[in-house]
Parts: C-alpha cells; sequence; structure tokens
C-alpha cells in the first residue's frame, strides 16, 4: 500500500487537531543533517541525543554499534524515537567504515566533532557546501581512527573551563541548536522532498491512528478481493 493512499485512509481516523500537529512538525524536519552516533556504551546519552534531535527537528539518526548496542531509555527519550528515522550499522565486528560509506552515497559530508589541528567552530561551519552527518564518538575514547581518517570536515564547540570536553548529549544539543539556527535563517532548501515528506507522514499516520494497522490490513483484503473479481 503506498504512503498516500495509507494518509488518505487514516485521515478520518484522526483528530483534526492531531492532523495538523503532524503537519506543523513535519514542516520543520530535515535530512539536510544526519546525526551519527559511534558506538555510545551509555544508554541514557545516547537516548538524550534523540530527544534533542526530535526537537530541534532531525530527521536521520544512525547508530554504529560495535561493541555496544543502543537500548531505549525511555524516561529520557520521552517518545522521540518513534518519531525518527533510526538505522542501526551492527552487522560486523566494527561497522564505522559501513555507515560512512552510506552517508557518503547519500550525498553526506562526513563531519566530525572533535577538536583537531584543521577544526573549525561550530557556528562557522559553511553548511552550503552540502547536507552533513554529523558523528559523535563514545564518552571516553571519542571518535575512532576510521572516522577521523575518513573525515572531510572537523568542528568543536568553543570551551573555556578546565573540563577538556562536553557530556555526549550536551555535546550534540549545542551543536543542533548553532546548526539548525543557522540553516533555518539561511537561503538553503533544507526541508523535505515531496516524497520523503509523503512517506514520513504515512508512518506517523499509522502511529497516531488507533488500530492503524488493523485499518490497512482490512483496506488491502477489501481491495484485493475486489481486484480478483475483476
Amino acid at each position: 500500500m503506498e504512503a498516500r493512499q495509507i494518509i488518505d485512509l487514516l485521515t478520518k481516523y484522526v483528530t483534526k487537531e492531531r492532523l495538523e500537529t503532524l503537519n506543523r512538525v513535519i514542516d520543520e524536519r530535515t535530512n539536510y543533517i544526519s546525526v551519527v552516533l559511534e558506538d555510545i556504551f551509555q544508554n541514557h546519552n545516547a537516548s538524550a541525543v534523540l530527544r534533542s534531535c526530535d526537537c530541534f527537528g532531525i530527521q536521520k539518526v544512525n547508530f554504529i554499534e560495535n561493541r555496544y548496542s543502543y537500548m531505549e531509555n525511555k524516561d529520557v527519550a520521552m517518545g522521540s524515537s518513534q518519531w525518527l528515522s533510526i538505522r542501526r550499522f551492527n552487522q560486523k565486528e566494527n561497522n564505522t567504515l559501513d555507515a560512512i560509506t552510506a552517508m557518503r552515497e547519500a550525498g553526506y559530508r562526513i563531519v566530525a566533532t572533535t577538536p583537531h589541528t584543521n577544526d573549525v567552530l561550530i557556528k562557522d561551519l559553511d553548511l552550503s557546501k552540502g547536507k552533513i552527518a554529523l558523528f559523535f564518538g563514545s564518552e571516553k575514547p571519542g571518535l575512532s581512527d576510521i572516522v577521523m581518517d575518513n573525515a572531510d570536515e572537523f568542528v568543536r564547540i568553543p570551551m573555556y573551563g578546565f573540563t577538556e570536553s562536553f557530556n555526549i548529549s550536551v555535546s550534540a544539543a549545542l551543536c543542533l541548536y548553532e546548526l539548525t539556527a543557522k540553516l533555518r535563517s539561511s537561503d538553503i532548501d533544507w526541508h523535505l522532498s515531496v516524497q520523503e515528506r509523503t512517506e514520513l507522514l504515512a508512518e506517523w499516520m499509522k502511529l497516531s491512528a488507533r488500530s492503524a494497522d488493523w485499518l490497512i490490513k482490512e483496506y488491502e483484503k477489501r481491495n484485493c478481493t475486489v481486484s480478483d473479481i475483476r
């Protein structure tokens, strides 16, 4: 069943207020920035990043699961994960290079968040050069050498105290606040395409309509029967 058909079918089973909310939120969603979390072992931090992504309108989040697999902390994520498009790279012992390759094939620049010789401040990152995949590393070791060796650019957050780094969830929130504010005030076309919007709205409608799966199955059953008769 196509996304447009799902939307048309479920619209009558969703309140007007809910439909308005879905459309309002999807208007602010973007795939221009994607977040990639490499081997995060503290699930509450990863869950907090998901919550920030939802709040700042970032739709795509990617998990690289080498040693550690992500398990959602529901008290921290606050239901944000169901509204996001989450991809897991976990088929090999080390999945980092596969994730980098996939992001590049999708048209993203690989941007590592870490102090580096050739880094720039997060506020100075040039968004006009194309979509970015923003990589965050684990709490203590940071990003792997594979990411560092394959990154196109490096960014850092300015710090003025004795502590050398922010908590990863804080880092992600600061970066996304800075970048999404800059993106929304730019001339860049950062909105979802018509196809992306339609497919995402269909998924959100299934989350919002009661008994959505049953309704879709019944619709497909009826249409299959009619088709067989013809």
